[in-house]
This record gives structure tokens, sequence and C-alpha cells, in this order.
């Protein structure tokens, strides 16, 4: 099941439900842009191996390609996200449920935004979907566990394998160029920085990228009154679609959250912020392949933490660690709560 560029616009128009979901999935992919793509290119902005604008562009191009590869060659991570919980029943309300799901996590991600939180949109989105599907099911049967536990594994893999990623790969750098004079590898770990991050935005489009389309196919279809579809193709003008979108909200606030992660967290060197993306390209590759939902944000900042540490644990600024971590722990019960609330307002209301 899937839907053409020209069908969607035309439903668009006559179909106000639609209309108002697709308002809100594009507010949560811009959202996604605003805090979660900025972590990408956060280390060679910081280490100044580009200048920010032309790191946006970057990454919006590498976001695109990402979303797009991964998406024809393997989009288990959509369909986790699509079947591990249960908007099935009458469309109308399910079609309720996941708007306010939606507005949630434009709330929740916005207020984090505000004070700078890089907050994970894909726990949000997790968080928020799992709390409107148990207000519409009314009760835990909303959510599938065999999918959802997908989830356990890819916040374990974000969690251990990105710090242990990131500590053996600088280490690893260091004991090949240990004899090497650090003024002649400036260029080369410049241009390696460039690339890797060019690689981190490329998953970030392959992990981000399919967890939203497959939201916003699923707003298509009950907005369509299909509350039973189980199989879907997303199509090539979507993917773009929310590439630009999430390009966007990378332009428009990408700084705030850019400034905490690459540049107050731990203080790079440009082998350092190589070997953070390096490391964090590798997770969100094996969390791909095996479709498990991990955060970017998440597998980025355990890459980062680890890279600090391998030189010594006080280089990391375990402060700005703290608030993370905080905001990752209250981002499930927080606005998977908030959806919940929201979804029964909505279902009584509309």
């Amino acid at each position: 099941m899937t839907i053409t560029l020209g069908e969607f616009l035309s439903e668009l128009t006559s179909n106000f439900p639609l209309a108002i979901t697709v308002l809100l999935t594009l507010g949560t992919i811009l959202v996604n842009g605003w805090t979660d793509a900025p972590n990408a290119i956060a280390t060679c902005i910081s280490t100044r191996s580009m200048k920010p604008q032309s790191a946006i562009i970057m990454a919006a191009i590498f976001n695109f390609f990402g979303a797009l590869f991964m998406t024809m060659v393997n989009a288990k991570v959509a369909e986790t996200i699509y079947n591990m919980v249960d908007f099935r029943g009458d469309a109308h309300e399910a079609l309720i449920a996941l708007c306010a799901a939606l507005f949630a996590i434009v709330i929740w991600a916005t207020t984090a935004s505000w004070f700078g939180i890089p907050t994970s949109e894909s726990h949000a989105l997790i968080a928020g979907i799992s709390g409107a599907a148990i207000a519409l099911q009314g009760g835990i049967s909303g959510i599938n566990p065999h999918e959802w536990v997908k989830v356990i594994y890819g916040l374990a893999l974000s969690m251990f394998l990105g710090f242990f990623s990131g500590w053996v790969t600088v280490k690893l750098i260091e004991v090949i160029f240990r004899r090497v004079d650090r003024r002649k590898t400036y260029n080369l770990f410049r241009y390696a920085q460039i690339v890797s991050a060019a690689g981190m935005a490329f998953m970030h489009g392959a992990q981000d990228g399919q967890k939203f389309m497959s939201v916003f196919m699923l707003g298509v279809f009950l907005a369509r009154g299909q509350a039973y579809t189980t199989e879907f193709v997303i199509p090539i003008w979507l993917i773009a679609l929310c590439s630009i979108v999430m390009a966007l909200g990378t332009s428009i606030g990408g700084m705030r959250i850019i400034k905490s992660v690459g540049m107050e967290m731990v203080k790079f060197e440009l082998y350092q912020g190589f070997s953070a993306d390096l490391a964090g390209v590798f997770c969100l590759l094996v969390a791909s392949v095996f479709g498990l939902p991990v955060s970017t944000t998440h597998t980025k900042t355990t890459a980062i933490i680890g890279v600090g540490a391998e030189e010594r644990m006080s280089s990391v600024n375990w402060g700005v660690v703290k608030e993370m971590v905080r905001a990752w722990v209250l981002t499930f019960p927080g606005c998977g709560l908030i959806s919940y609330i929201l979804a029964l307002i909505f279902i009584n209301i509309f």
C-alpha cells in the first residue's frame, strides 16, 4: 500500500483531517531537524572543520540520501515503528489519537529545546505514539511487546556500543598516529571529520527519517479510513519532503544544540571529533540493519563521552551529561503521559 504525489495532493485539499495530520507530522519532523539533526554535524562545527551554514547544507543533502537509500534497501526501522503500536479500530478515533501524540511530541521537544537540552526525538516519538495507542485501546493492549522490545535493545546498543566504539576508535587512532607530527595530520583529520560528519547525517536520515515517514504513512491511511493497513511502501516524494523539512528545522534552531553537544560537553581536537562521528556511524548502521529504532542523539552523545573518557574522565563535562541523561529518562514517561492525556481529551472532544 502506498500513495502517489498526485493522490496525496488531491486528497489534501478535500480531506481536512488529513491536512491537520500532515501539518502536525511535518511539525514533528521540523522539530526533529531543530533538536536531533544538529547532533550529526555538531562535532565538525565545534572543531571548525566546517562553517555552520555549509554543515547544515551538507546535513540536508546526506539526510535525504540516507533516508532514500536505507528505505529502498532496508525499511526495517519504519516497519518496527509502524507495528509497535495498535491504532486499529475506528479510523476516526485512531486519527485523533495519532494527532494527540504528534502534538505532545512537539510540546515536549520545543520545551526541551528552549532550555538547550538535546532530547531524543526518537524516544519522544516512541513515547508519544505509545501513550496515544494505550489511550485509544483502553489499556496496554495498544502496545505490541514483540516490536516494542526492540526499543529496549536499541537503548542498550546506543548506550554501551556507542561509548565503547568511541573509546576504542580514538584509542586506535592515537596508537596509529602516535609518532606522527600532529601538525602534519591537520588536513587529513579535517577532511576525515567532514566525511564522518556526512556519514552521521546520512545515518540520521536512515534512522530518524524512516521513523517519521512511517508515522506519516500511518496518518495518511487513517485519514483515508484504512485502519487495518499492515504493509506499506514509502514513496520517494515523501522522502524528499521529510528531508527538506528536517533541513529547515536544522537551519532554524540547531546552533543551541550544537553548542551543548559539540562545544560544552567535551573539548575536541580534530581526530577526536572524527572518532566520535565514526563511532556514531558504526552504531547507527548496526541498528538500522537489524531494524532497531535508536536515538541518533543518544548514540552520538555516548560516542562523544567515550572519546572524551579515553583521555581522562575529568575531560568530560559531567554536568552537561547529567542534564541530557535526566531529559532522556524523563522523555518516555513524560511525553507518553502528555500524549495519553491529550489523546483521551481529544477523543472525547472530537
